[in-house]
């Protein structure tokens, strides 16, 4: 039984552990990607300050509510903006 443990038992301290490198001429690519990530939580903020005031403006007319829609939908867009930035922070941009 001893011999059968020792053939299946790995030696972990000999293996050495895995580090990225992020590849030739990757730079411009990152550079454009924090570019687009800034536009988009730049039209996150436009359009729920848009929808906050279309919804003041309804309320004071008296119209009908349809800018808490553009306010969830606003809201959902920059969850998933924020959700992106981080998969990509920690998955592409770590070292």
């Amino acid at each position: 039984m001893n011999t059968i443990y020792a053939l299946l038992t790995i030696d972990v301290s000999a293996i050495e552990p895995i580090t990225s490198e992020a590849p030739p001429g990757s730079n411009a690519v990152i550079r454009l990607v924090r570019w687009l990530l800034w536009g988009v939580m730049l039209s996150g903020v436009a359009g729920i300050t848009y929808a906050g005031g279309k919804f003041a403006w309804e309320r004071w007319t008296g119209g009908v509510l349809e800018s808490p829609k553009m306010v969830v939908a606003a809201l959902i867009g920059g969850i998933v903006a924020t959700s992106a930035s981080t998969i990509l922070n920690t998955v592409v941009l770590t070292t």
